[in-house]
């Protein structure tokens, strides 16, 4: 049974980064198409937008994890911020030589830091933090 609650949490943490990362890059796309092409240097406003809703997914991401697994929270977002670190890791090495390497640093290093944010959040709503 914990075992399957410790899959459940983390897979709707990832679902949930999953799905709200694809709305986002959708919406991104619609409303504004040269942020979307990706290709050579960034403008500072896709950069604002990508870097905070990147932190904000991923907060959702944690956030959630959190709730899902009532045990032990905290490892269950630590867990969950290793798997979204090596997964961006992966993505920004897919993805070497189309955007700066600043830029894909950042993005690799936000996305764990989000999780963590919210699920500490999380701790701190319950009150253990």
């Amino acid at each position: 049974m914990v075992m399957a609650q410790a899959f459940l949490a983390l897979l709707s943490g990832l679902a949930t980064i999953a799905l709200l990362s694809l709305g986002m890059t959708t919406l991104v796309g619609k409303f504004t198409p040269g942020w979307a092409a990706g290709q050579g240097r960034p403008s500072p406003g896709a950069v604002v937008v990508q870097l905070g809703s990147t932190l904000l997914i991923a907060a959702a991401g944690g956030y959630l994890t959190a709730v899902v697994a009532r045990a032990n929270p905290l490892v269950h977002v630590l867990a969950l911020g290793i798997a979204v670190l090596a997964l961006s890791a992966l993505s920004a090495l897919q993805a070497k030589g189309t955007q700066p390497i600043l830029f894909q640093l950042s993005m690799v290093a936000i996305s764990p830091l989000g999780v963590l944010a919210g699920g500490l959040l999380r701790l701190r709503v319950l009150g253990i933090l």
